[in-house]
């Protein structure tokens, strides 16, 4: 049951810092960014989170004991946990695939319950997340479908309490505003507060290439949606509560300038900002540097980048996705997730113990390592089933050697062996070990090779 007293964690949503961006080239124009990262939760939804429960509590929707179901991101999820928990509701939430390991384990550490669905389906599907949530909040007794893409408390929570937070430190002086699109309420109530206030203020849609916002508010047409890797904004669809009659210029932000700007924020400035961070960032910096006059423009830091430690901030996970420029060869050496020449390699010594290979796998998510002498010469490959062979009937065997487990006869291939030279060596249930009379380049997995087809869908 719902507790009586407000807990007091909610009265820390809002009021976030504006900073402002002093190490970019910004051309003539000021830039702050306003920290929503520092919210409890982690996000600016915490804010529609918040507003969202106590309208649906004012209105009867959601009663006591009752369960708030959502479609997200994660992010306006999480700040729905942390309202609906505080307050003793069931949350359950239904998140589309792409989401970052982060986002569902912060979910379930505050009780949610999480579904995970497809994120390769459009509005329509009957696996669409928000279809999925949709019947859901059907199936569920007593259920409050929050429903963000329709929810009228959505954009309200922004309209008053986001924008005369930046109206107020800003100190009435603001030009442009440069905001995503998810659900579209931050841009429908900013649009509504500054066009009572400030209705010159321009706003600035940034948006993930492949999602259609950018293009219906430049055209007014529809276009087929693609794919991105951004999480949190970027639709496929235009929301009902959507009001582009604001936003003078839309860019189309690529998923690698996004990733890449959200690096380059925490380098640069130590703000430490999720990927749609790195969307909204990239295209205002373009808006910035195309003036000809000074001008102060506002966007946001819409989460922490702690959420993306697995991919916008992990080296392996964005050369995996092609987010990471490396050096090309038009050989087998562009298939090798960790190259040795880049000192990506993950190695064990032949007198390393069994225990320290394992324990290398695990941290790395490996099946199998290279033994290096020196850190330099290959001897040998362990793989998990070395390791197995030799513990299984005696855990202190961990204490042996690599040398005691590993395989020492090695077939390897030059660089400029063919695919289906490669294939044959996957094929007979071996990695492939790239090595020339230069040196051990790296593995080969049967995964790296998936991962390669995969790429050259692009």
């Amino acid at each position: 049951m719902p507790n009586d007293s407000r807990p007091a964690v909610l009265e820390l949503i809002g009021n976030t810092p504006l900073v402002r961006v002093s190490r970019f080239d910004t051309g003539p124009c000021t830039l702050f960014l306003k920290l929503e990262s520092q919210n409890p939760g982690g996000s600016i939804k915490d804010r529609i989170g918040l507003a969202m429960i106590d309208a649906a509590e004012r209105d009867g929707r959601l009663k006591p004991g009752g369960t708030i179901v959502e479609a997200t991101a994660g992010n306006t999820g999480l700040g729905l946990a942390l309202v609906g928990r505080a307050k003793g509701y069931r949350v359950v939430l239904v998140v589309p695939d792409k989401m970052s390991t982060e986002k569902v384990l912060h979910l379930k550490a505050m009780g949610a319950e999480v579904h995970i669905t497809r994120s390769d389906v459009g509005k329509g599907h009957p696996e669409y997340y928000q279809d999925v949530a949709a019947r859901l909040a059907r199936d569920i007794p007593d259920a409050f479908f929050a429903d963000q893409f329709n929810n009228p408390a959505n954009p309200l929570a922004h309209e008053c309490s986001t924008a005369p937070e930046i109206w107020a430190q800003t100190q009435h002086d603001v030009d442009a505003i440069v905001v995503g699109v998810g659900s579209a309420g931050t841009l429908t109530g900013l649009t509504r507060f500054f066009s009572r206030v400030q209705p010159d203020l321009v706003m600035v849609l940034a948006d993930p290439v492949g999602s259609v916002m950018a293009e219906y508010s430049r055209s007014g047409t529809l276009p087929t949606p693609g794919s991105w890797a951004v999480e949190g904004i970027g639709e496929d669809f235009i929301p009902s509560i959507c009001d582009l009659s604001s936003v003078r210029h839309a860019y189309s932000i690529s998923d690698e300038e996004s990733f890449d700007h959200a690096r380059q924020l925490l380098r640069a400035e130590g703000i430490l900002g999720g990927s749609s961070t790195g969307t909204l960032l990239a295209a205002a910096l373009r808006y910035c540097r195309e003036q000809t006059e000074p001008k102060r423009v506002v966007s946001f830091v819409c989460d922490t980048g702690t959420r993306y430690l697995s991919k916008v901030y992990n080296d392996q996970w964005m050369s995996d996705q092609g987010l990471l420029a490396s050096k090309r060869y038009g050989d087998l050496r562009d298939l090798i997730a960790r190259r040795f020449e880049d000192g990506r390699v993950i190695s064990v010594g032949p007198d390393d113990t069994l225990l320290t290979a394992f324990q290398r796998m695990r941290l790395a998510d490996v099946s199998q390592l290279p033994v290096l002498v020196g850190g330099q010469q290959l001897i040998g490959v362990i793989d998990e089933s070395d390791i197995l062979l030799r513990v299984h009937q005696d855990a202190s065997h961990f204490r042996l050697t690599v040398t005691n487990a590993m395989t020492d006869k090695l077939q390897t291939l030059p660089p400029d062996a063919s695919l289906a030279e490669l294939q044959a060596e996957l094929d007979r249930g071996l990695v492939a070990i790239i090595k020339d009379a230069s040196g051990f380049h790296g593995l080969i997995t049967r995964f790296d090779m998936l991962n390669h087809l995969r790429r050259s869908l692009a």
